[in-house]
């Protein structure tokens, strides 16, 4: 590698407040050790549990333990390419014994993690590791339709800062190294040391711009949502986790919690309800927590059993909007729900623990978790009253250090360091969060943020649109889907689902976040500087919503 400077001591990075810094460290959510430390740590002290893979294609089954002494001999073989404390070094990854790999390596080496999503295309991933100025990038040659290989050559044209691509697969193309290849050293004897405060972790997130954001994350910060988290949720059964480690809920549930909780990891690679079903049955797993759509997915599944609720226990959602009919079905079913709300850039800021009153669990969001504030404010930046709805602020020692980007960082978090979410919500007498609305133009499928600015971006290339608005629409089972809504030229009709679809195949975007409804409007209700009205849009697909279900 090259002796440049590593890009991330380049990232102008926040830091709370003093008197902040000492209570998050007093109520020991900040302490003195690294993500790469905690991880060696916790797979050491815990070496006997299980660690399993379940994939009808790249199956695995080895222990903890074992992953430790893989890791460290990973992060010696990055090493060997010139990797150090600081460098970025970028994965693309479905739940594979690879992806765990690559995450603990990276973090003991003191790298920087830049975890990409595996269903993003060559638009994202381009984007990302361009952004990032990442120096390794690890991907899979293919998982199911995906070829990961097609366009790599196009984009390391396009990527200076790009060294190495590592393959994990059997199809490595000239220029790129095998996974394996990196396995052959000497394992590191232990996490290499560096500084809490520097970034950990990396994690792209779609949001009002067209192209993801950077949000950066130290290692205080992390670890923080770690002991947060455990803090508050009840170890339970072990989970089967089939979120992308490489997203924020995944890399938490699946990675991360288990091991501060001394629990067995399993991952699996394709979330098939009826195969996650016999998984859960054979194992003795739970599953179904996340976003509202793994919970929906199995109870909608014809294999599901009524003896699969004892297995499925207390319920946590989050991520995606969990509308009150699943809520209410959930309940029902003698399950036991808690909702929390949060963001990649502040992964806990409000939830709610089973013992708390049903209505609470079930129809809010929360309350503030340990060592967070909020506050709800209206536009001009006053305190809104109890009852009357506001843009959330929050803080909190998980609250995330920056953006990639300062500028973006600038306008996220006001000078006393609350985080400018642009989620609207109501606060109660209690204290309990509901949310309402959002000011920030994103869709959350599933767990996923999905940038509309970016789907219409494309959407508005296709021949005779005139313009083209595309919201959020409620979804029992994904939480919330993208509606396309089109305003043609004269004479020209809106495009059908099935074109849409393939337009923006042809662009290279992920097939989550391409949209699943179609409207044709003749205008569209404006502000008065001309912007379209998307809340109207998005009420009145609420609004149809409820009369349908009614």
């Amino acid at each position: 590698m090259t002796d440049q400077q590593p890009a991330s001591e380049s990232w102008s990075l926040r830091a709370p407040a003093i008197e902040l810094q000492r209570r998050y460290r007093a109520e020991g959510f900040w302490k003195d050790g690294t993500l790469g430390e905690f991880a060696e740590a916790r797979l050491g002290a815990n070496a006997t549990h299980e660690f399993r893979v379940w994939s009808a294609t790249r199956a695995h089954r080895s222990s903890l333990g074992a992953q430790r002494e893989r890791s460290l001999q990973l992060a010696a073989g990055l090493q060997g390419l010139g990797v150090g404390p600081g460098d970025v070094v970028a994965f693309q990854l479905p739940n594979w014994r690879e992806a765990a790999d690559c995450f603990y390596a990276i973090a003991m080496l003191g790298a920087v993690l830049v975890p990409i999503v595996h269903f993003y295309g060559p638009k994202e991933v381009s984007f990302v590791l361009e952004e990032s100025s990442a120096r390794v990038f690890v991907c899979a040659d293919r998982f199911g339709k995906i070829d990961y290989l097609a366009g790599l050559d196009g984009m390391r044209t396009r990527l200076p800062a790009l060294e190495h691509v590592v393959i994990v697969g059997s199809s490595v193309p000239a220029g790129a190294l095998a996974f394996e290849s990196l396995m052959s050293r000497k394992p590191l004897p232990g996490p290499l040391p560096v500084d809490p405060d520097a970034p950990a972790v990396v994690a792209y997130t779609s949001g009002t711009t067209s192209d993801p954001k950077g949000v950066i994350h130290s290692h205080r910060t992390l670890l923080g949502e770690v002991a947060q988290l455990g803090a508050i949720q009840p170890a339970g059964r072990p989970m089967l986790v089939g979120a992308p480690v490489a997203h924020g809920i995944g890399m938490l549930s699946g990675l991360l919690l288990p091991l501060d909780r001394a629990q067995p990891i399993h991952l699996i690679d394709i979330w098939d309800p009826a195969v996650v079903l016999a998984t859960m049955r054979e194992a003795g797993l739970s599953g179904g927590s996340g976003a509202t759509y793994f919970l929906t997915s199995l109870l909608d599944s014809p294999e599901f059993r009524p003896t699969d609720l004892e297995l499925m226990g207390k319920v946590g959602l989050g991520g995606s909007p969990i509308p009150a009919a699943v809520a209410d079905r959930v309940e029902a079913l003698g399950l036991s729900l808690i909702r929390s709300y949060g963001s990649t850039e502040h992964p806990s800021t409000t939830g709610a623990r089973h013992e708390e009153a049903a209505e609470k669990r079930k129809y809010t969001d929360g309350q503030p978790l340990p060592g967070v504030e909020i506050r709800l404010v209206d536009d001009a930046g006053e305190e809104v009253a109890i009852g009357e709805a506001g843009e959330i602020l929050s803080r909190g020692p998980d609250l995330f250090v920056g953006y990639t980007d300062p500028a973006l960082t600038a306008e996220a978090i006001s000078p006393e360091g609350w985080y400018r979410s642009g989620d609207v919500g109501v606060l109660d007498e209690d204290g309990y969060l509901t949310i309402t609305d959002r000011v920030k133009d994103i869709i959350i499928r599933g767990g996923e943020n999905v940038s509309a600015a970016e789907v219409e971006e494309l959407l508005i290339r296709i021949p005779d649109v005139a313009e083209v608005a595309v919201v959020a629409a409620p979804d029992e089972r994904l939480g919330e889907h993208g509606c396309a809504f089109f305003r043609m030229q004269p004479g020209a009709e809106a495009p059908g689902l099935e074109g849409v679809r393939e337009h923006l195949r042809e662009s290279g975007l992920a097939k989550q976040k391409w949209p699943e409804e179609i409207r044709s409007v003749t205008d569209f209700e404006r502000t008065p500087s001309g912007k379209i009205k998307k809340f109207s849009l998005r009420d009145a697909l609420r609004e149809e919503a409820t009369s349908t279900q009614g």
